[in-house]
């Protein structure tokens, strides 16, 4: 690492955006697992808000948006076959 101040900040600033990026991602992959082992009434509720935290991670560039949309639609298929 070079000594100039403006890498020091960058370094601090990059190590910030990585922990909270960790974060987003790691709560939103909990609130995947904890949704699968829902029955078909809570799994209706908290379809929307899932979905939402999934296009929030999309729009901050944490994951792929091609990943969050496979990610909704597995969702979506599961909650569906949970409806038959």
């Amino acid at each position: 690492m070079a000594n100039h101040k403006a890498t020091k900040k960058d370094v601090r600033q990059a190590t910030k955006r990585r922990d909270r990026n960790r974060y987003y991602g790691k709560t939103t992959r909990n609130a995947i697992r904890d949704f699968k082992e829902l029955k078909i009434k809570e799994a209706g509720e908290k379809l929307p808000e899932i979905e939402s935290q999934i296009d929030k991670l999309a729009k901050r560039g944490i994951i792929h948006k091609n990943k969050a949309a496979n990610l909704k639609s597995k969702l979506a298929r599961r909650t569906n076959a949970l409806a038959k």
